[in-house]
């Protein structure tokens, strides 16, 4: 089993960490070594958050330059602004209310190294079910629509229910449903 790199960003008060937490743990749960790293700008005033999380056999705990295979990204901004992080034929999965995502300048990038991007309006969504701080859950679970790989939707929605402070568990659920319900749709599955 090779190192799978994901780099997590977005903006303080996101919930990046929550969301590489739920990774994290999901993986431990698998079986993956899990080594990490959270660099916080000025987090606490809406700054920068990036998180790095390497599962399996990593010598250390930052991602290099081009070579993650996944991004997560709360904030369309921070998407771009990490993409040099990403490896040709990664994937990145986005919070992003703008259409067409994503922005012309960066498509030929995006192609020229075969990455795979995909939006949602995850902020939007977890506003319509009561929860605006819950996009980082909307997102996981329109990730997990698509991909099973570190882990399955299964492990997600297992380690949310067990790491969520029980007030917030039910609702957590509900917001990762209807982002894996968006990515279904989506994938015409």
């Amino acid at each position: 089993m090779g190192t799978i790199n994901i780099v997590l960003c977005g903006l303080g008060g996101q919930g990046i960490l929550f969301m590489t937490r739920v990774l994290a743990q999901a993986a431990m749960d698998k079986g993956f070594n899990v080594m990490g790293a959270e660099t916080h700008g000025m987090a606490q005033r809406g700054g920068s958050v990036v998180s790095h999380l390497r599962l399996g056999e990593a010598a250390g705990s930052l991602v290099r330059t081009r070579s993650a295979h996944f991004l997560f990204a709360l904030e369309e901004n921070e998407a771009y602004r990490n993409l040099p992080f990403l490896a040709p034929e990664a994937k990145m999965y986005v919070n992003a209310n703008a259409q067409p995502f994503p922005r012309e300048e960066v498509k030929a990038y995006l192609e020229k190294l075969n990455i795979l991007s995909r939006a949602l309006p995850a902020g939007q969504l977890a506003q319509e079910l009561g929860a605006p701080m819950s996009s980082n859950l909307a997102l996981l679970g329109f990730f997990s629509a698509f991909e099973e790989r570190p882990v399955t939707r299964e492990d997600l929605r297992k380690t949310i229910e067990n790491i969520s402070p029980e007030r917030f568990r039910d609702k957590n659920l509900i917001i990762f449903d209807a982002g894996l319900e968006r990515g279904l749709k989506e994938k015409g599955a």
